[in-house]
């Protein structure tokens, strides 16, 4: 009788990586959809099952993904019975990007560009004129915004064609850089309290017979970081953004449409040897890597000089059943950062790019000590971080 055999397990496949929808259902694709729809020059309508409307407000809500609304009614009745009318009455969600973290998110729907254009393609990445690592939230070390991140945003389109166009949130974002590459154009205003901000929203809305405003909100995100989804302070913020929304939505003047969206989801993951993988605790890990970028679901690797080829081999024997593990150019010619990746990000991307699959991080504790303790997490593909809903009310 022949014995049994075991082979080694196959890493997974990089093209079975489910890409975001770029170019048909993206973040990227909202305000260029509907700009088109108040004929801004240079925007095209990538949504088609979005109807124009003379008025348009988003509302961003950081961290609320598709699946984590959906897990919760009881919490969130008013956003619920909007399910329905997600992506122009399909039911149907939209994609965030990859990565799903918010500078990257946010830079999409404020360009109208995927992250291989806008060039904002992860939390971190290396910065190719110094070799350091940039933190594109932060913005820390500081470099040039507008070098960084030379294209113009639809809101500036949108300004220049006579719509009347403006942004309500935290006054502390009024001047950081990713508000002026990615959310700058028409008239900034800032408001402490989500009603205020939800008031005067509709107020902006109504000064102009096309009007494009935005507003957003961000402690469902914080909550989730710190306390993890299904949370109790978590819910808590979940049941006073379904009031915002609702307030919101009470107030629109005619001729409107409003959209609730988000930047990503989230997930939780334990904290163990096991779904934490500690690469400052890991040789194998390490060997070869110059930086570490990204965050713990999706990492870009930057390797030593001559020492990529090795870099990915390793990273694929010891994480590829449980990460996408890709090279720059696979993850490029796979269409991860979008269907293009101009010039100037591509040394902005690691030679390895590591996103996540199962309910897994890479943390570096020593590196990342904040990071690497908060409760909920995302960045990957996987639909419990990637989708996000295009909630729609119209006047």
């Amino acid at each position: 009788m022949a014995l049994p055999t075991w082979d080694d397990p196959e890493p997974l496949s990089v093209a079975s990586a489910p890409v975001p929808e770029y170019g048909a259902g993206s973040l990227a694709d909202l305000l260029p959809t509907l700009a088109a729809g108040m004929s801004v020059p240079g925007t095209t309508a990538a949504i088609p099952e979005l109807a124009p409307a003379d008025r348009n407000c988003v509302f961003l809500i950081d961290g609320l993904g598709w699946e984590q609304l959906r897990a919760h009614p009881d919490e969130a009745p008013f956003l619920t019975s909007l399910l329905g009318s997600s992506r122009g009455g399909t039911g149907r969600p939209i994609t965030a990007g990859y990565p799903a973290t918010t500078a990257t998110s946010l830079a999409s729907v404020g360009t109208g560009l995927p992250p291989g254009a806008h060039g904002l393609p992860g939390y971190t990445v290396r910065n190719p004129a110094t070799g350091e690592l940039m933190n594109q939230l932060r913005w820390n070390p500081w470099t040039d915004p507008h070098a960084w991140q030379p294209h113009p945003t639809v809101f500036q389109l949108a300004d220049a064609a006579g719509v009347h166009t403006a942004q309500v949130s935290a006054p502390t974002f009024q001047n950081t850089p990713l508000t002026k590459i990615a959310l700058s154009g028409g008239t900034f205003h800032g408001r402490l309290t989500g009603e205020e901000r939800m008031d005067l929203a509709a107020e902006q809305l109504a000064a102009g017979d096309r009007s494009l405003v935005y507003t957003y909100y961000a402690e469902v995100d914080g909550k989730g970081h710190r306390f993890g989804v299904d949370s109790d302070p978590w819910r808590g913020q979940l049941m006073y953004v379904d009031r915002l929304v609702q307030r919101l939505a009470e107030q629109l003047p005619p001729r409107s449409a409003l959209y609730v969206t988000a930047d990503h989801g989230m997930i939780d993951i334990p904290f163990d040897e096991q779904h934490r993988i500690d690469f400052d605790e890991d040789w194998e890990l390490r060997a070869g890597v110059a930086l570490l970028g990204g965050e713990g679901r999706a990492r870009h690797v930057y390797a030593v000089a001559g020492a990529q080829s090795d870099v990915l081999t390793c990273w694929r024997e010891v994480l590829g059943e449980q990460f996408w593990i890709a090279s720059r150019d696979e993850a490029i010619e796979a269409g991860w950062f979008g269907p293009n990746v101009d010039e100037r990000v591509r040394a902005r991307l690691g030679d390895v790019i590591a996103a996540a699959r199962d309910d897994v991080l890479i943390i570096a504790s020593e590196r990342e000590p904040k990071e690497s303790a908060m409760v909920g997490n995302h960045g990957s593909m996987t639909p419990v971080e990637q989708l996000v809903p295009l909630l729609q009310v119209r006047s």
